[in-house]
């Protein structure tokens, strides 16, 4: 490969240090807008994971908490895992230096952590697919709704939908899994678990699994 370094274990070792990088940012995020506890719900799912399924699940995170990433300079955070990466001071600054160099790797992580899923609409119906373009969520909905919250420990939310003018909660999972029947007159997001109320009448329960 062409570039000052750029070869398997320098890309293997960027991706490690930037991943580090990634993850003091949402952590940060959490102890800014959330609570201790989510914090270390997060870190405590990400620590038995790979590098690759680290990345996955940070770039998931950011899917429903883009804010996480609004005001995120890129070039500082490659320029970091560059510094972890460099035995010295002068060939972290040839490397820093390289605009080559640098603006491949801002598009490298790019392509890693922002992955945002899509909704599609067809016949008037609307579903999701992901940042590959394969559908999740088949376009057969009157209405949807994703969540956009602090999922502390990477499970997967169901997406608030409507169908015949009942509401019920669905999951993204490319087989349309139905967590919460379509028997509801009004669902709405929390901002903490569980996440979920719903109404029905007078009635008002919540998901997952708790009632008043």
């Amino acid at each position: 490969m062409e570039g000052i370094f750029r070869d398997e274990i320098e890309l293997r070792e960027i991706d490690k240090f930037f991943c580090n990088e990634m993850k003091r940012q949402i952590h940060r995020y959490i102890k800014a807008h959330g609570s201790m506890l989510l914090m270390q719900k997060f870190e405590e799912s990400l620590s038995q994971l790979s590098v690759t399924d680290q990345e996955e699940a940070v770039a998931r995170y950011i899917d429903r908490n883009r804010k996480a990433v609004a005001e995120m300079d890129w070039r500082m955070l490659a320029a970091r895992a560059m510094a972890n990466y460099c035995d010295s001071y002068g060939y972290f600054i040839d490397m820093v230096g390289d605009e080559e160099t640098m603006n491949f790797y801002i598009e490298r992580m790019k392509g890693k952590y922002l992955r945002f899923h899509s909704v599609v609409e067809k016949n008037g119906k609307y579903g999701l697919s992901d940042y590959k373009g394969r559908e999740i969520l088949s376009p057969s909905y009157d209405f949807i709704r994703t969540p956009y919250c602090f999922v502390d420990d990477m499970l997967m939310l169901p997406v608030i939908a409507e169908k015949a003018g009942k509401m019920g909660l669905v999951l993204p999972d490319g087989n349309d899994t139905v967590v919460v029947p379509f028997e509801y007159d009004n669902i709405s997001l929390r901002d903490e678990e569980p996440w979920f109320e719903l109404t029905q009448g007078s009635r008002i329960s919540y998901w997952p699994n708790k009632e008043r």
